[in-house]
């Protein structure tokens, strides 16, 4: 069974390059049929909290990554490590370093003065047993460092192919801290092995740990899982994708009023290709449509214009119902309703929102252009007052329409708009005349969906009132 990993560390939100390859992790155990298990990797504990921990259960659920199983907390296996790390000094393939650490960073120091690469000099490396043991009995702090063997290391990539890594471009690299907590290289080799990974799916700045990880798993004489590093998403400007490009997690995304299916087709698409120029996919159809052939070799560049055009056309793709249920927690939270007064209304809410659908990009467009439909205008455009509301020819059109508007038998769309078109012709004026100051005078704006929808949706009452209080407002104005 194919069995594939995400593994974050927990020193802040999930970030983009994070997502995307939890969601390349996540489609190809699905599309395989096999599990995906998720492991904290938290033996950091300056830079570990339970709070991003949560935050990463947060985003993933966010995104729909379901996980199989309970999430592994490397914080509660170390003694496993440990374990692990003796059998490695017992079988001769890692000995204890007595080494101070300022030695140390003395050497490393010096190396980088000199542009050379650090290798540990192997001071410790042949210590007899019988110093060994002195130095335990007098209670000397150690590493574990791993025997470094002859000859280069050499292993398969699933996108990039066979690769050679030199023997001199290694060193004898600790596997054991000082105080017992176990290196990255030697925890993610142990649980792969242990949760039985087939596939290591990440980010190709791990290319460079994958050697040493290959080391240990010759060294404990396991099974290697075959691995795929995906090149790193970067920014327009060619470079590693970071906080300079604007937002890097998925929370603050989501906090903005992208939709996790845009986000989950967006990230998917940064890297992979169907195979076709389609680019709105579902993700039961990224699942049946995603194998690893068609990863690319390149880094992806975001795009965040391109993510709000995806999400335009997700949103788009909602129902009515259930875009009310994203939309109705936005409103609650901009004051324009409770959401028992909301869920009172749901038909009258349902309807604005297919209405401001089609001009939305965001969830939270949706709160931001919804105000006067609840509301009454408070103030009005100033530069649409300035255009459109000119003195007392504005009002005698806007009283002359609101007379007509008064006398419909059936408030719809149709009849308001013949309302609307046959008055401008009496006038022997354009209809934007009577259109632009209407739409000022009911909704406080100057754009907005088709105004005779918006009339429709409002209903006379509400109309009739806002217009009658638009005139008064033109003519104390003058």
């Amino acid at each position: 069974m194919i069995k594939v990993r995400f593994a974050p560390s927990p020193t802040g939100y999930l970030h983009i390059g994070g997502a995307r390859t939890a969601i390349f992790n996540w489609l190809f155990a699905r599309q395989q049929s096999g599990q995906f298990l998720l492991r904290i990797e938290d033996t950091d504990r300056e830079r570990s909290g339970q709070e991003m921990i949560g935050a990463i259960f947060q985003g993933l659920q966010w995104l729909g990554l379901d996980w199989d199983g309970e999430p592994v907390l490397q914080s509660q296996r170390l003694d496993i490590y440990r374990d692990y790390a003796n059998r490695l000094v017992r079988e001769g393939r890692a000995f204890r370093c007595f080494c101070p650490p300022e030695k140390i960073m003395r050497q490393r120091e010096q190396a980088i003065q000199q542009k050379i690469t650090f290798r540990y000099d192997g001071t410790c490396r042949n210590l007899s047993p019988d110093e060994v043991q002195q130095r335990l009995d007098a209670g000397e702090a150690f590493t574990i460092r791993f025997r470094l063997p002859e000859g280069p290391v050499q292993f398969q990539d699933l996108l990039h192919g066979a690769i050679t890594v030199e023997h001199e471009v290694l060193d004898d690299f600790i596997v054991l801290r000082s105080d017992g907590t176990p290196t990255y290289h030697l925890a993610v080799v142990v649980d792969d092995y242990e949760m039985g990974i087939t596939h290591v799916i990440r980010g190709d700045d791990h290319l460079s740990n994958t050697p040493k990880q290959v080391l240990l798993y010759e060294a404990f004489g396991w099974q290697m899982p075959q691995f795929l590093h995906v090149p790193l998403i970067h920014g327009p400007d060619r470079r590693r994708l970071s906080k300079r490009h604007g937002a890097t997690s998925v929370q603050e995304y989501r906090d903005r009023g992208y939709l996790p299916e845009a986000m989950f087709n967006y990230l998917t698409l940064l890297g992979w290709s169907p195979g076709t120029d389609e680019e709105i996919f579902t993700r039961e159809e990224l699942i049946d449509r995603f194998s690893l052939d068609g990863l690319s070799r390149s880094s992806a560049i975001f795009d965040e214009q391109k993510l709000l055009w995806m999400n335009a056309q997700h949103l788009y793709r909602l129902s009515g119902e259930e875009l009310f249920d994203r939309v109705a927690p936005l409103l609650e939270e901009a004051g324009l309703a409770t959401m028992d007064e909301l869920q009172q209304r749901h038909d009258y809410v349902e309807k604005i929102l297919e209405l401001l659908k089609p001009r939305a990009k965001l969830l939270t467009d949706f709160a931001e252009q919804m105000h006067y439909f609840f509301y009454e205008p408070e103030t009005y455009d100033e530069k649409g007052v300035k255009k459109h509301w000119k003195g007392l020819e504005t009002a005698e059109r806007l009283e002359a329409l609101r007379s007509r508007l008064a006398g419909l038998e059936s408030w719809t769309e149709a009849e308001i708009e013949a309302v609307v078109r046959g008055l401008a012709e009496e006038m022997q004026i354009s209809a934007a005349k009577l259109i632009h100051p209407t739409r000022l005078a009911i909704s406080g704006r100057t754009a907005t969906p088709g105004l005779f929808e918006v009339m429709a949706l409002l209903g006379p009452d509400v109309v009739l009132r806002r217009m009658k209080k638009a005139v008064e407002i033109i003519k104390n104005y003058l």
